[in-house]
């Protein structure tokens, strides 16, 4: 006589299929120590190098030419680059999210994202400080933004949230840094004990410090990783809330406003998922990560995006309603050049890709199929570029007098800057997925432990 038993009760697992030590750490090392380098890798990083190449002209000639090279004016000063700034700052939002704040709530599923969210926030926050500097027309003297000792007394103004972007991005990009870092060490250190190369063992080992995966190793890992994790979740907020005083401060119509730190905020971590789900979904069908890279990842990414999509229509709504009941004549002016203005097609395309388009994401065929939900996610960070070139060149080009007004037409080499940026990205996240493990083999192996654990209680 047999007895039927019920169900095992919770959420269902987060490793999509049965996997045993050996095989996590088999398949995941196997894609860096193993596995032969695909077209579709050379094509990828060969694009990266093509754009870098792009890239390193245009700095080029602007060095020598000055950024009179660009399309910015007298009334529109900040034009692309300060539009690419944060838009890049907002993408590196994500990994940080994932990392610190999920693994303080002990959110198990971001094990199978978190590795490289982290890289593509470290790489992110590369390209977005490259676009300030380039903005300074003496980018010789950017070192005038940090307080340093000199024969002068001549201290930054610390009252501009210019100075304070320098010492919030760089130390954003520092505790990112140190903490995709630490959480490296156990996997380095399993790559130095399987490369068959001398080289690897080497240079694996060199990196993992002396790891041997004894007790005390274990013990200051978790400490030093949690620290970390709590030093990193205020980053989360402070960072692109000091991004959003370069605007909300200024006297300027279409800037000064009190809903712009929350609003950055949301919309940094909208682009930024939007950004993780454009690469995971690739990455999980080019190496056939779909029992790690689970259904249920991209759901609750899907999920997430629909949130904070809310909260950035909530943000654009508040926007119009408060230039409204103002009463201000100046705010509604804004608001109204923004639809019919000469860059309406901007702003009109940034409500499709931002407020309307995710709407889709209700509908569970859309968050079940990672098609759409690539195709989503693609147009969601194009439409967080065009909200930022409204915000940034829409309110400058028409302030308070007429006589002021002006237009801003990109030349080529914004374009080239531009795409050149993504070559900046692209490298090293090829070199990345290429010689480190991009999923955590450590974590994957103790969350496995976990759900029998579960299952066997």
């Amino acid at each position: 006589m047999t007895t039927a038993t019920a169900p095992p009760s919770g959420p269902p697992p987060v490793i999509g299929a049965p996997h045993t030590y050996t095989s996590v750490t088999d398949k995941i090392a196997g894609i860096v120590l193993t596995q032969r380098t695909g077209r579709g890798w050379l094509f990828g990083f060969m694009l990266g190098l093509a754009l870098l190449g792009l890239l390193a002209l245009a700095v080029t000639m602007l060095l020598y030419l000055g950024i009179g090279i660009w399309g910015v004016n007298v009334p529109v000063a900040w034009g692309f680059a300060i539009t690419n700034f944060v838009w890049w700052i907002g993408i590196g939002h994500a990994g940080t999210l994932i990392s610190a704040i999920l693994l303080l709530l002990r959110q198990e599923w971001r094990q199978s994202i978190n590795r490289f969210a982290e890289a593509m926030t470290i790489f992110a926050v590369m390209c977005a400080g490259l676009f300030p500097i380039l903005h300074l027309g003496r980018p010789q003297f950017f070192y005038w933004l940090t307080p340093y000792p000199n024969t002068m007394s001549l201290w930054p103004q610390f009252r501009s949230p210019l100075v304070w972007d320098v010492f919030a991005v760089s130390t954003y990009f520092t505790i990112s840094l140190m903490f995709w870092y630490v959480g490296l060490i156990p996997d380095l250190a399993t790559l130095r004990d399987r490369s068959q190369s001398r080289i690897g063992r080497v240079a694996y080992g060199v990196f993992a410090l002396g790891w041997r995966g004894s007790a005390r190793h274990w013990q200051r890992y978790e400490i030093a990783y949690l620290l970390l994790a709590g030093l990193a979740t205020p980053l989360v907020v402070s960072v692109h809330t000091v991004v959003s005083f370069d605007f909300s401060v200024a006297q300027l119509p279409g800037w000064h406003s009190t809903i712009f730190p929350p609003y950055f905020v949301a919309g940094a971590i909208f682009s930024g998922f939007a950004m993780v789900i454009v690469l995971a979904i690739p990455l999980r069908a080019a190496y056939g990560l779909q029992d790690l890279i689970t259904e249920r990842h991209l759901q609750n990414m899907a999920k997430i995006l629909l949130v904070t999509g809310l909260i950035v229509a909530y943000g654009y709504f508040m926007e119009g309603f408060m230039a409204w009941y103002s009463g201000n004549r100046f705010e509604r002016y804004v608001q109204l050049n923004r639809i019919v203005g000469p860059y309406g097609p901007a702003y009109l395309g940034c409500l499709l890709c931002n407020v309307a388009l995710p709407q889709l994401l209700w509908l569970q065929r859309v968050r079940r199929s990672a098609v759409a939900l690539f195709v989503v996610a693609v147009f969601v960070n194009i439409g967080m570029w065009l909200e930022r070139f409204v915000i940034v060149v829409e309110s400058l080009h028409r302030d308070f007098l007429p006589s002021s007004w002006g237009m801003y037409y990109p030349t080529v080499w914004d374009w080239a800057t531009l795409f050149g940026s993504f070559g900046i990205f692209l490298t090293f996240f090829f070199l990345f997925i290429r010689f480190i493990p991009m999923i955590s083999i450590a974590e994957m192996r103790m969350l496995l432990e976990e759900e029998r654990g579960e299952a066997a209680a």
